[in-house]
């Protein structure tokens, strides 16, 4: 894994599970970490760590992982398991907003 790639992947991670963190119901933070676990699982389980929780509000951090899972595609992660995961952060937030 190239360095960019790590850092795209850890940016991911670490805004997801900073949204889980934030959920305003259980559901809602169980919908964000299954969506974590897929993007590892896309990865085969071999992921860097996550930063500390990022302190931004829900619209940035989703900002921020869907900008990091769109860059995924130019390290050779496959497209289809990465919109995957965004749907998935989609109905996350729709619970969420729910």
């Amino acid at each position: 894994m190239l360095l960019a790639h790590a850092l795209a992947l850890a940016e991911a991670r670490s805004a997801i599970a900073s949204l889980a963190d934030r959920a305003h119901t259980r559901d809602a933070s169980l919908e964000y970490e299954r969506a974590l676990l897929q993007l590892d699982w896309t990865h085969h389980d071999v992921t860097p760590g996550i930063t500390p929780a990022l302190d931004d509000s829900r619209d940035v951090l989703l900002g921020i992982a869907e900008t990091a899972i769109d860059l995924l595609v130019s390290f050779g992660v496959d497209a289809l398991e990465l919109e995957l995961v965004l749907s998935m952060l989609d109905a996350a937030r729709a619970k969420d907003d729910g």
